[in-house]
């Protein structure tokens, strides 16, 4: 597909049914997870997966650059990394007696960043560029990243020994994080049964979707409107976390875009060409938790940052009901706000057909 063919946002809804159902394949009882991922990289961000070992953070980044038709690299974080490790370096050839560059594993589609937290700040900083302006400077010449570009990061979140904590800039970066969960017993039995099944550990995956498509879809979400009611709602949602008594730090201002993006992602998976408050109360928590910072005494009381915008989503007054005529079904706009998919579980009502 050519890069500027436009999009409709059915197509766009077909195409995300398809790789969820691919992905799925792998990651089996995890569809909201899917799904919020999946809103991420449509939306041209990244994402963090925060969660203990074992619970298939790292087959679900393979899991979507494979259904995806992506340039896959896995970027293996330890203490002893070094910033040229990730980004690349400038080395004398003796053969030509010229120096040549070698790119690093950067420079990739979808870079898995793996316990990153492991890395020392220095090298964490390495993806600081990389991530916010999709390029990265060696020795003094910079390159631009191919396109598209995403970085799906994970780390363990009760393992402090031998950890770098890392910094709210780099933080405020991941436009949204969430963690995957254990499986309910159902899930899992069937996790079991299907590696029986297979009598391998590697799990068929199709490629349903490539680049430039998935970066048609990522243009097709921008045509996506928001009316002023529901950007006033989603800065006043930030605005709350900065109010708020048991926050030091408030969301940045890129806590508001990355709202934005999001709930038109959001909305492009239901085929939505408009923004409901649904779509920024569903998102709220992953794009806006890892961005606040409370104040030190509230560990003891086990308050999470999740709990601090849970409990702005209470106070904030939600907008009226939408305008009438957004109402009115037109092409790319399936359904009114209120009916399918617009609850807060994400995308369940989509089949593998995408089809409602």
């Amino acid at each position: 597909m050519n890069e500027t063919t436009p999009l409709d946002l059915q197509t766009v809804r077909e195409h995300a049914a398809r790789v969820l159902e691919q992905v799925e394949r792998a990651v089996v009882g995890k569809r909201a997870v899917c799904e919020l991922v999946l809103i991420g990289l449509l939306a041209d961000g990244h994402v963090l997966l925060e969660d203990v070992p074992g619970l298939a953070k790292t087959l679900l980044a393979r899991s979507f650059a494979r259904a995806m038709t992506l340039e896959f690299a896995r970027i293996q974080f330890t203490p002893d990394l070094m910033p040229a490790d990730i980004t690349g370096s400038t080395i004398f050839n003796q053969r030509t007696s010229d120096f040549e560059s070698r790119p690093g594993p950067i420079f990739a589609n979808l870079v898995l960043g793996d316990e990153i937290n492991r890395a020392p700040p220095k090298t964490q900083a390495a993806l600081l560029e990389a991530m916010q302006e999709r390029q990265v400077t060696i020795e003094g010449h910079t390159a631009p990243l191919p396109r598209p570009f995403l970085v799906l990061a994970t780390q363990n979140p009760i393992e402090y020994e031998g950890t770098y904590p890392l910094p709210e800039a780099q933080l405020d970066r991941f436009l949204l994080r969430t963690g995957v969960g254990y499986p309910d017993k159902a899930d899992e039995t069937r996790m079991l049964q299907d590696r029986q099944q297979r009598r391998q550990d590697e799990v068929p995956i199709r490629p349903v979707l490539d680049g430039p498509t998935l970066i048609a879809c990522q243009q097709a979400v921008e045509g996506v409107s928001v009316a002023e009611e529901v950007l006033g709602y989603a800065v006043d949602l930030v605005r709350a976390t900065r109010e708020s008594p048991r926050v030091q730090v408030g969301a940045s201002p890129r806590g508001s875009l990355a709202l934005l993006k999001l709930g038109r992602a959001r909305a492009a998976l239901h085929a939505r060409d408009f923004v409901i408050p649904d779509d920024i109360q569903a998102l709220a928590g992953p794009a806006l938790a890892h961005r606040l910072t409370l104040r030190p005494e509230l560990w003891v009381q086990r308050i999470r940052a999740e709990d601090v915008v849970q409990e702005c989503l209470t106070q904030v007054p939600v907008p009226p009901t939408l305008p009438p005529e957004m109402l009115v079904a037109a092409p790319g706009r399936l359904a009114p706000p209120g009916t399918a998919g617009t609850g807060a579980a994400g995308l369940g009502d989509l089949d593998s057909r995408g089809e409602g």
